[in-house]
């Protein structure tokens, strides 16, 4: 698969504060790549070196394996986290504004335009200024604004941040069609849920220095260890005994037993004491959510399998 955008070695300080350090990925042709990261991280930062709001102090960044080193402008669309088009501006011509900086022809940015706008809900609002749509039309009309343009790497920064699902769902499905097409994707967000459901592969940045990069699937298998969630009144301590549980977490009359690294799920279920109550059992691996949230606390209680690449 093509490579997109290559990052390598990255470097940023901020006086003499290192925010990023020795940042490496790379982001495919038709791919889905999340950059996650707890605030502070690094992950803003990396976007605009990318994007050439700001330049690293060490390491490149290659588009489609061309030897220079400007990132052309107009093969990227970006959305970004804080939100801002001119408020007193028509859709219709925020949209073509933004494609003629970005060298597309107008005609067909305006048909574009009124296809998306259709697809999103909003057909009829191209004569309406940005301050009348509601915020989540206007999160929509910025999507819109970002792909214009046709563009081949795609940088999404928090893009379902205030969506309701029905909204939601037309941005996953859009981002999809995207990918799919030949658009290399580079997702930023916190919605853990939505990151694990789309990302082909991931790249996690934690004080500035990678920490995960490989597929989802890899994540999954090889940091991931398998988790049991039983419903029913049990004893801690019996649950505990069991062989392979790591360790235990209660709420009520719910149990969720964190298993050893490498467990297999069907000889093991076989081990259960009989004496167990279970109302409802479900096993599964540690949700992405679970790791991030591990991995920005330090709490170290997932086991790793070490450095993993795509």
């Amino acid at each position: 698969m093509e490579t997109m955008i290559k990052v390598e070695n990255l470097g940023k300080s901020f006086k003499d504060i290192q925010v990023i350090s020795n940042i490496s990925f790379e982001v495919r042709k038709g791919e889905i790549m999340a950059i996650l990261g707890p605030n502070g991280a690094g992950k803003s930062t990396t976007i605009r070196n990318i994007m050439g709001i700001m330049y690293p102090d060490e390491g490149t960044i290659t588009f489609k394996s061309t030897n220079n080193n400007e990132i052309p402008r107009h093969k990227i669309g970006y959305l970004p986290e804080e939100r801002g088009l001119y408020k007193n501006v028509k859709v219709m011509d925020i949209l073509l504004y933004l494609a003629e900086l970005k060298d597309y022809p107008l005609d067909k940015a305006k048909e574009r335009a009124l296809s998306y706008l259709k697809k999103f809900d909003l057909e009829g609002k191209e004569k309406v200024s940005v301050e009348e749509l509601s915020k989540g039309m206007g999160q929509k009309v910025q999507f819109i604004a970002s792909i214009i343009h046709e563009p081949e790497l795609l940088i999404l920064d928090e893009p379902f941040s205030g969506l309701d699902p029905v909204s939601q769902e037309l941005f996953k499905k859009e981002i999809r069609n995207l990918a799919e097409n030949g658009t290399a994707i580079l997702l930023s967000s916190h919605q853990m849920n939505l990151v694990e459901e789309m990302a082909d592969r991931l790249f996690m940045i934690h004080r500035g220095q990678k920490v995960i990069y490989g597929s989802m699937d890899d994540v999954k298998t090889q940091y991931a260890n398998f988790k049991c969630t039983i419903h029913g009144k049990n004893e801690r301590q019996t649950l505990e005994s069991i062989a392979d549980v790591q360790r235990v977490e209660q709420v009520d009359d719910t149990s969720v037993l964190y298993l050893s690294k490498d467990v297999e799920p069907a000889p093991w279920l076989k081990s259960l004491p009989e004496h167990l109550l279970i109302q409802e059992l479900s096993i599964d691996r540690v949700s992405l959510h679970e790791i991030f949230i591990d991995i920005a606390t330090d709490k170290n209680l997932l086991q790793e399998a070490g450095e993993m690449h795509a």
